[in-house]
């Protein structure tokens, strides 16, 4: 078998409560601003959470015209709009290279949940003749990565990955490995969420996984903090263009950073609660460090899951102990879902993002909310200011219902001729 290949990230673009484009949503998150508020999508009053991480003035015609928002869910339309950023962001010309090198893999959690209930609605209302012939495909979880390879005529491996929590950042794991093995030469891949629905949002509340801080929202999502009490369920989209390096340098691109290592696992023990020793957790983060051959102490920062809720960040931490030993006390962490809240499946493309800006940018975001450490979540979390710091190498992990663990690390590109 020949040489792996060396994957860069050249392009990145988001749809997120704190912004849609990537200086907003950079600035806002190292400022520690939060995007969580009251929910205007429809009315909450009956529901016992009124809050969300909500993507503001959110106006699909303007961005794509009548026709083409009408035959996109809401969540396939953050996908294809931070798909078109990160295309933008990278300069790339799709016309110079064989459509069968370039492919689209997109995680969704949940996928269209908004045209569901939609149509639901109508057929209890006005009878089954009269659902939409665009709901089926419109609802499916692969419309996002469909619609994105229409748009570019892009006809190279194209997949849609569903492990709740860890979709997106599967979805980036398995863009990786195809470039890295030869299968494909650029890769657009992440996730996208829109799970701000009446069902999306009740589910959740049934199951007491959502904060109910409905009279402090921007304090609600405070990861590793002794009075968490839940995640915040938001939405949005986190997509970025992968390239094997030989292409990306060809053309010149700017390289933000470089896609070192992937690693997956399940918990096999739960449908909702984390093993509570994170021993699928630190599977994962190990299988992803003996997949880029780095040692624990070659890393410098974790974004972590750290989602809020008081089984998953102890199981993190006690995870991340597991694997970093001694080197744990000098790790640098912080969560970006205090300020963001719970994307769910599209949350690991987000802070892969969010990662690969703290290498580019030499900052670390903070974890906001985090005013007084909880039990046995005693290491360095960053908490409430940014840091100025450069790091080499970071990790980022994401974790999701049905015990599905994944775990990326990047790194600060070198040419392999520097």
């Amino acid at each position: 078998m020949g040489k792996s290949r060396r994957v860069v990230i050249t392009g990145m673009g988001v749809v997120t409560a704190l912004g849609d484009t990537l200086d907003r949503f950079w600035s806002s998150l190292c400022a520690g601003q939060s995007g969580v508020g009251p929910l205007s999508l429809f009315d909450t009053s009956e529901f016992k959470v009124h809050f969300g991480g909500q993507v503001p003035d959110w106006d699909p015609v303007a961005r794509f015209g009548v026709k083409e928002a009408r035959h996109l869910d809401r969540f396939a339309q953050f996908a294809m709009a931070a798909s078109m950023s990160a295309v933008e962001d990278s300069g790339i010309d799709f016309e110079r290279y064989p459509s069968h090198t370039c492919g689209v893999i997109i995680g969704s959690g949940i996928g269209g949940l908004t045209e569901f209930e939609t149509q639901h609605s109508i057929m209890r209302e006005k009878g089954p003749s009269r659902i939409s012939p665009f709901t089926i495909p419109k609802l499916m979880v692969n419309a996002a990565s469909g619609q994105v390879s229409i748009r570019w005529g892009l006809c190279g491996p194209n997949t849609a990955i569903a492990t709740a929590c860890a979709s997106a950042a599967n979805a980036i794991g398995d863009a990786f490995k195809l470039i890295q093995a030869g299968l494909a030469d650029v890769m657009i891949t992440g996730g996208s969420e829109a799970a701000i629905t009446h069902m999306g949002l009740g589910g959740f509340a049934s199951m007491r996984a959502l904060s109910t801080r409905n009279e402090d929202p921007t304090r609600a999502s405070r990861p590793f903090d002794r009075d968490r009490d839940g995640f915040v369920l938001s939405e949005g989209a986190g997509i970025m263009l992968l390239e094997c390096e030989e292409v990306a340098r060809a053309r010149g691109a700017r390289i933000y950073a470089e896609v070192l290592g992937y690693g997956m696992s399940a918990d096999g023990s739960h449908i909702t609660a984390p093993d509570e020793q994170g021993r699928g957790a630190a599977r994962a983060m190990n299988l992803c460090l003996n997949d880029a051959r780095v040692s624990p102490d070659g890393v410098d920062y974790i974004n972590a899951h750290g989602t809020s809720t008081g089984l998953g960040d102890l199981a993190e931490t006690r995870a991340m102990k597991s694997v970093f030993g001694s080197h744990v006390d000098r790790l640098q962490i912080s969560s970006t879902k205090s300020e963001l809240g719970h994307l769910l499946g599209a949350s690991g493309g987000v802070e892969l993002i969010a990662s690969a800006l703290a290498i580019h940018t030499d900052v670390l975001p903070p974890t906001i909310n985090l005013d007084n450490p909880g039990e046995g979540c005693d290491l360095d979390y960053i908490p409430n200011v940014a840091r100025e710091v450069k790091v080499e190498r970071v990790m980022s992990n994401s974790f999701g219902f049905g015990g599905h663990n994944a775990s990326l690390l990047i790194g600060r590109y070198r040419p392999s001729d520097a």
